[in-house]
């Protein structure tokens, strides 16, 4: 998730699409809080690792 959301980040800037550039934000946004939240030990949506 989180490098789909940084490809989005990239493809957006270099063409301008400001969609791509939100959705990456978002993406990056999200996967980085499951990756804490799967390292720290807490089940993720009924999953004991986020990888």
């Amino acid at each position: 998730m989180i490098i789909l959301g940084i490809i989005l980040l990239v493809v957006g800037f270099v063409t301008g699409v400001s969609i791509l550039w939100t959705i990456g934000i978002v993406l990056v946004a999200v996967g980085a809080i499951l990756w804490v939240l799967g390292a720290m030990g807490h089940a993720v949506a009924g999953r004991r690792h986020y990888w």
